[in-house]
């Protein structure tokens, strides 16, 4: 039998309840992690939480609203008083908000897909970094975008402000640990079959694109005490 790459691990997943993150919470719980299952939709979690009793795994459900910022200042604390350390942040929720005009951009939709992309992903660090420095080997991976950020498409401003920001947050991150045993990096997952992607490529056929479970390795990878590199975007192969 294979050894457990991820045994005893705390590990906390945002958007756990579908496409990647799920696959991700999964794949952590097979390699032997506590997972710890973020998102909004509470049907949806206990549905991954079904699955990973199933597997034999363990899980807790945390039902909350990324754009909540009180609720997720008060999320270190409360786990500092369940589990007293976390191993691993995967930070991978995200909203694509719609594609319109600059001109045509609300700032009620501006705000919540900073809100979720970006913020939210400070206000985690900011409560989960004591829990990280508790651990022999904190690990933090941040989900970034696909090529959008970088081309400054025409219509996606927030979406890809969001990510490219998010490239900044976790690389200064990275470096402000360097010295600590915490690592952190990002995944380009590159074109994935998932809601998301639907939602901005409607034609799209997903049979032919990259399922959610074929990156599950990567992060896997990141994720065990053994990766050592810091501050780098990593796109599966």
């Amino acid at each position: 039998m294979t050894a457990q790459r991820l045994k005893d691990r705390i590990a906390l997943i945002t958007g756990a309840s579908r496409g990647i993150g799920r696959a991700v919470a999964l794949a952590f719980a097979r390699e032997g992690a506590h997972v710890l299952l973020l998102a909004r939709d509470r049907k949806a979690l206990a549905e991954v939480d079904d699955a990973i009793k199933a597997e034999g795994g363990t899980a807790t459900l945390i039902p909350l609203d990324l754009a909540d910022g009180p609720a997720i200042d008060a999320l270190g604390p409360a786990l500092y008083e369940r589990f007293g350390r976390l191993d691993i942040l995967v930070g991978n929720a995200g909203i694509l908000g719609r594609l319109s005009p600059l001109t045509h951009t609300s700032s009620e939709h501006w705000e919540r897909v900073l809100a979720v992309n970006l913020t939210a992903n400070w206000r985690l660090i900011r409560t989960l970094d004591p829990l990280l420095k508790r651990s022999d080997a904190g690990r933090v991976i941040f989900v970034t975008s696909s090529g959008v950020a970088d081309e400054a498409r025409a219509y996606w401003a927030p979406y890809s402000v969001s990510k490219i920001a998010l490239e900044t947050l976790a690389k200064t991150y990275a470096d402000e640990t360097r010295d600590s045993a915490i690592r952190v990096n990002l995944v380009h997952p590159g074109a994935t079959a998932t809601r998301m992607r639907a939602e901005a490529y409607p034609g799209e056929d997903q049979s032919k694109l990259r399922q959610p479970e074929e990156l599950t390795e990567i992060f896997v990878q990141l994720a065990s005490p053994e990766w050592t590199a810091t501050g780098e975007i990593v796109t599966p192969d």
